[in-house]
């Protein structure tokens, strides 16, 4: 049941992604055009040019990115930590595996933020929970995960190997929940440190929690949104990875939801 949920889960992210739909938009007005459907083609061509210029100046994803990543407070305040939980998401396995060097990228935060916490208090526990969540490593044979780089990354800045756990099996986040608790098997009493990117902070609170942990307490980081007015510039890309990013983690949060995950 879990690689089901996994594969549909990778399936419904294609389409829900903006450039998905333009493609799709484009592919009609080429149809229209073939089937002499003239004046489709022309609203199809206008409603998608617009559609365009509003995506690349206006920050729409901010909007929707925003009470996610709002949810948690920043820098909460510790006395006390026993153990930091890093998600995966901020390393490039690829091109790791490529250059046979350690990768991050844009949520390469996760790893700034465990590093300190890890430093401040000496005596935490770091768990590292990612395997691979491409759909084309399902049956296997993914090479170096996410655990590997991460291993990598946290032994090069002088982690010490016996404060390190790797989980290297999860693929999404209800898995990355459920395999490290069965891993670190936290005492009650215990107070734990969950590290991810704030606009998935909700989601993965809800599964960490669903899976029995307790204790837990939200460490976001990776923030990607900022005031709307400086987010007003022709940003075509920028503004539509934020978007899509926006989308998948308000679905991602719902389907969670509906699926008790």
């Amino acid at each position: 049941m879990d690689t089901v949920f996994f594969i549909a889960s990778k399936l419904v992210g294609l389409l829900i992604r903006v450039d998905s739909w333009i493609v799709l938009a484009l592919a009609l007005i080429v149809i229209a055009l073939f089937m002499e459907w003239r004046r489709l083609a022309k609203v199809l061509a206008v409603g998608t040019i617009t559609v365009l210029l509003a995506l690349s100046i206006l920050p729409l994803g901010d909007l929707l990115l925003r009470p996610l990543e709002s949810a948690y407070a920043p820098a909460p305040q510790l006395d006390r930590v026993d153990g930091i939980i890093v998600l995966g998401g901020g390393e490039d396995a690829a091109a790791s595996r490529f250059w046979g060097q350690a990768q991050v990228n844009e949520g390469g935060d996760r790893f700034l933020a465990a590093l300190s916490l890890a430093h401040r208090f000496p005596d935490a526990v770091v768990l590292f929970a990612g395997g691979s969540g491409r759909l084309r490593d399902t049956a296997g044979g993914a090479g170096a995960t996410e655990a590997d780089v991460a291993a990598q990354i946290f032994r090069a800045q002088g982690l010490a190997p016996d404060r390190l756990l790797l989980e290297s099996r999860s693929r999404n986040t209800a898995e990355n929940a459920r395999l490290s608790h069965a891993l670190a098997q936290p005492e009650a009493d215990e107070v734990w440190v969950l590290v991810t990117s704030a606009f998935h902070m909700p989601r993965a609170m809800a599964s960490f929690r669903a899976a029995g942990w307790e204790g837990l307490v939200a460490y976001p980081v990776d923030y990607r949104t900022s005031g709307f007015a400086d987010g007003l510039e022709w940003e075509p890309a920028g503004h539509i990875e934020t978007l899509n990013t926006a989308i998948k983690a308000w679905v991602g949060l719902i389907a969670y939801r509906l699926a008790g995950r």
